[in-house]
């Protein structure tokens, strides 16, 4: 194969030592902490040669707005020609606490080894088999997923040493993946600049998140990811004494209904050339009471997650709406029906509730308030908005919190009382991605996985089966995109911080539109205490098949 030629004889011992490096930062997921990273990053590329006689090359770029103030790490190594291939990984990484007492040996991958070999009865089995054979590397953020980072870090270094080069290769590493992803919606719009400074043509995004084996003897390549999105329901109830159910509406008891009605349904997940997405599940659910009285609730909230193949926001709000409808309604007929008994039971001539089956979405609901109210309302909307993204900004609230009492600013201005739900969607959106989607795919990347799978089955004897989408969510949601209009008008119509605090750049992401595919090592366990990383994947196996990967590329 043309191109170029490595020597991987001293690689697999300079991705162990940038890993050990790596790995020592506490980066945890939207806290200070991440910016250590941007040290560890700067330390390691000052001192390559290539990158000290280029230092246009390489650098720090900031996320913008960001209360933070962290930035993407990127580095490029420039060759002949503009065809380019992007590689990215994330570094911030979850908490500890499942940890406990061994906490401080989180991040030393030897040191756990030998604690956690002395603390065998924590383990499950196959950890346990996992740890006394060797051959996989324990700690926080190794296999999720510096390993992946330190993969392409090391690559890169040896790239930037040949003396002729075909193409070019960036590799980027981003914060905030486990929160909103701002990293790589950052890394987005620095793509898209060094491609109009630069004339880049991007081939391929090669993630290396860690990937995860039904069968052990197979590895996998995964050509997109499945996509994510978090629709939320607010329920407006009618109060009432509980000593006088029956003149009232527990919005309680419509959530509950609509929890019921979406909890694992089958009904939200994609389906797509035996590919399934895992069904919904609710993340948070919250009346509005904060002390006790003997009142109902004037509102209960919540939100769920649904992963999608090939779901818009459009398909999935009609489905939450459909949902709602038919959660208020049974609510309604099982009141009714009640009421009916009680009235029977205390002598009472039988009659209806008043209540109607009400649900808006969330755009419906503000047009209602400023049609009743105009700039009145829209002033004192902008206001609350901005005293939540203060708060936001400050930590004193989460956004889920944010999102409800924008809505409850929305409600000061609706004249109609009646119970009613109201939905729509929070952040994050994550688009489902897959290269079987993708129209604008380069010729050089066609039929990538079937390529590197017959490689592996020379070099290795082992099969690497192919999927469309990686299931664990990741970066490679934000390679490409069809119609960035139509996608940035549906969910800021749905989504009450769009475009203030949480933006994506549509616009961008079909500037730079590419396909896409997951190459990274074996793990298992990610966010455990057992979280670990095939060694052979780490430091040989996964090293070549990316360069492989690289040389079939840039042919």
């Amino acid at each position: 194969m043309k191109n170029h030629n490595l020597d991987f004889a001293l690689l697999g011992d300079k991705i162990k030592e940038i890993l050990y490096e790596y790995v020592k930062i506490e980066s945890f997921t939207n806290t200070s902490g991440e910016r250590l990273v941007e040290e560890f990053f700067t330390g390691h590329f000052e001192k390559i040669p290539y990158f000290k006689e280029h230092p246009e090359n390489w650098g720090l770029y900031p996320l913008e707005d960001d209360p933070l103030q962290r930035h993407v790490c990127w580095a490029i190594v420039r060759g002949k020609g503009n065809k380019t291939v992007a590689m990215v990984h994330h570094y911030d990484i979850v908490d500890i606490e499942d940890y406990k007492l061994l906490k401080p040996l989180a991040f030393s991958p030897d040191e756990l080894a030998a604690a956690l070999a002395d603390h065998k009865d924590m383990l499950p089995e196959d950890a346990l088999a996992d740890l006394e054979a060797g051959s996989f590397v324990f700690c926080r953020g190794g296999c999720d997923m510096k390993a992946g980072g330190a993969i392409q870090y090391a690559l890169l270094e040896e790239y930037s040493k040949l003396a002729s080069f075909e193409g070019n290769v960036i590799v980027l590493g981003v914060p905030d993946e486990e929160n909103l992803s701002a990293g790589m919606r950052a890394a987005v719009r620095l793509l898209a600049e060094l491609k109009e400074k630069q004339g880049l043509e991007y081939l391929m995004m090669i993630n290396s998140e860690p990937h995860q084996r039904k069968d052990f003897s197979k590895g996998v390549f995964s050509e997109g990811t499945v996509g994510k999105m978090m629709p939320f329901v607010y329920v407006r109830g009618f109060l009432s004494h509980a000593g006088k159910v029956f003149e009232g509406l527990n919005p309680v008891s419509v959530l509950s209904e609509i929890v019921a009605k979406t909890e694992v349904n089958m009904d939200f997940a994609d389906v797509v050339d035996g590919e399934a997405a895992p069904p919904p599940t609710w993340l948070y659910q919250k009346d509005s009471k904060d002390r006790y009285d003997v009142s109902m609730p004037l509102s209960a909230q919540g939100c769920f997650s649904v992963l999608t193949l090939k779901q818009t926001p459009a398909e999935l709000l009609g489905k939450v709406k459909r949902v709602c409808e038919d959660g208020f309604l049974t609510v309604i007929e099982r009141l009714n029906e009640n009421y009916e008994k009680f009235l029977a039971a205390t002598g009472q001539p039988v009659k209806k509730l008043p209540w109607k089956v009400k649900t808006v979405g969330f755009g419906e609901l503000y047009e209602e308030a400023k049609a009743q109210h105009g700039t009145v309302f829209e002033e004192a909307y902008e206001m609350e908005r901005e005293r939540i993204l203060r708060n936001l900004a400050a930590g004193r609230i989460n956004m889920i919190e944010g999102n409800f009492q924008l809505i409850e600013k929305i409600y000061d201005y609706i004249e109609d009382i009646s119970p009613r739900v109201v939905y729509g969607l929070l952040p994050p959106y994550y688009p489902n991605v897959s290269n079987v989607y993708f129209d604008g795919i380069a010729e050089e990347a066609s039929g990538l996985s079937e390529k590197l799978s017959t490689y592996t089955q020379e070099e290795y004897g082992q099969i690497y089966d192919k999927e469309y989408f990686y299931t664990g969510i990741c970066d490679l949601s934000y390679i490409n995109i069809d119609d960035p209009t139509a996608q940035r008008e549906s969910v800021a119509g749905a989504m009450p911080l769009f475009g203030a605090y949480y933006d994506i750049p549509f616009e961008q992401i079909k500037a730079i539109s590419m396909a896409g595919i997951n190459i990274g090592p074996w793990g298992k366990d990610f966010h455990k205490l057992t979280e670990r990383v095939y060694k052979e994947d780490l430091y040989e196996r996964t090293p070549r098949i990316l360069d492989y990967a690289v040389k079939l590329l840039l042919k």
